[in-house]
């Protein structure tokens, strides 16, 4: 989770003015040319039931090298939440659970109920987009380890993108 919150503006002398604040500028933006998170060629999204063992969870996630697993409702492939592997690991580690136990007890939760609004991240989503959305720019400065890419309807997940996935496309992008 990446903290880039614009910055109030102030002159000399004056007071600060929060409600006047720089727009989000991307560090990478010359790199990205117009791409999309489908240039990351992001991997098919792996999703889980809530029934589903931890150790089902961590075998799964070991064998394809992700760091983040959706949770789907297992009738109705609804999105539910998600689990993060190297936190899970280290719950793990310190008894909060065990490998039998329910991947519900573990996962984290998405808060349909509140007044928390969802950003859409698509394949067509612009990567200035997604960088502003881990740095947090629409969450108040809560930054954001990944993103759960959807169709624009959010019905399905296709996959799931990182900041180490943003960061690695850069990489090989030549400025």
């Amino acid at each position: 989770m990446t903290d880039i919150m614009a910055q109030p503006l102030t002159t000399e002398g004056s007071p600060s003015v929060p409600e006047l604040q720089q727009p989000f500028v991307s560090k990478w933006a010359s790199r990205y040319r117009g791409a999309t998170v489908a240039d990351l060629d992001p991997p098919a999204a792996l999703s889980l039931n809530p029934s589903d063992s931890i150790s089902i969870a961590l075998l799964s996630a070991f064998e394809r090298d992700y760091t983040h697993l959706t949770i789907v409702d297992s009738q109705t492939r609804a999105l539910l939440g998600y689990i993060s592997i190297p936190q899970l690991q280290a719950r793990l580690e310190r008894g909060e659970f065990k490998p039998e136990d329910e991947v519900r007890t573990a996962m984290m939760r998405f808060r349909r109920k509140d007044a928390a609004k969802y950003q859409v991240i698509t394949m067509d989503t612009p990567l200035e987009e997604l960088e502003a959305f881990f740095a947090g720019v629409a969450t108040a400065g809560q930054k954001q380890d990944f993103a759960v890419i959807t169709d624009e309807n959010r019905r399905f997940v296709l996959g799931v993108a990182t900041v180490a996935d943003l960061e690695e496309f850069v990489k090989r992008r030549p400025a």
